[in-house]
């Protein structure tokens, strides 16, 4: 199955580029692609996990094929074969 994934504001800058495609072999959850985006581009680590904690950082959208995954399962929302997963960096300031 592949996952077409999209990358947003400063990812796209992190990840040398806008979007990929994903293949795996199962429908996975949001969290496993997480991880797979970061094996596969080392430099999305520190944009994607808190160093301390070790999970995947909560200023960060995700949406699948456009709701975001907070009305969904949150990280365990599981996408399958053709899904498009965006990935937005939430920026804060005071």
């Amino acid at each position: 199955m592949t996952v077409h994934l999209k990358f947003v504001g400063s990812f796209r800058g992190v990840s040398g580029t806008d979007a990929i495609n994903l293949r795996c072999k199962d429908p996975v959850s949001i969290r496993t692609i997480v991880q797979k985006i970061v094996e596969k581009l080392p430099s999305m680590r520190s944009s994607m996990f808190d160093p301390v904690s070790g999970e995947p950082r909560r200023n960060m959208l995700a949406l699948v094929n456009g709701q975001e995954i907070g009305v969904l399962d949150g990280l365990e929302t599981v996408v399958e074969d053709g899904d498009e997963v965006v990935f937005i960096p939430v920026i804060h300031g005071g």
